[in-house]
């Protein structure tokens, strides 16, 4: 009885470290060109929202390109792949709440905005 115990105790004891290195690692924080990408969508999903459901404001398309360059996309990139779905995660997210959303907009990023003045215009 005690030479089986013995026996499991060293096979899991040998399997751990096994297990370990078959479990897929943690993934880490996003890097900095992430972040900047996923704010890039956040901006497209934004603009779209704005000059589809705010009635009294449009977003400025030069500002909007300026921004997303500044942030190291492409903005072409923004119309295809996995930054066009998530452009559109957030639209569909800024459309929950859409006068609250359109207020905060030309708040965050009309003509006296603390983020990207100027980018959210009055019609």
């Amino acid at each position: 009885m005690t030479r089986g115990l013995i026996t499991i105790v060293l096979f899991s004891l040998i399997g751990s470290p096994l297990a370990a290195q078959e479990a897929p690692s943690e993934p880490g924080p996003p890097s900095q060109a992430e972040r900047q990408r996923n704010n890039a969508a956040k901006l497209a999903g934004l603009v779209a929202f704005v000059d589809a459901s705010c009635a009294d404001l449009k977003s400025d398309p030069d500002k909007f390109q300026m921004a997303v360059t500044r942030l190291g996309v492409d903005p072409d990139e923004l119309t295809r792949g996995d930054l066009q779905l998530r452009a559109k995660a957030y639209t569909e997210i800024y459309q929950k709440d859409a006068e609250a959303s359109c207020n905060r907009a030309a708040e965050t990023f009309g003509a006296s905005g603390k983020a990207i003045p100027g980018l959210i215009v009055r019609k």
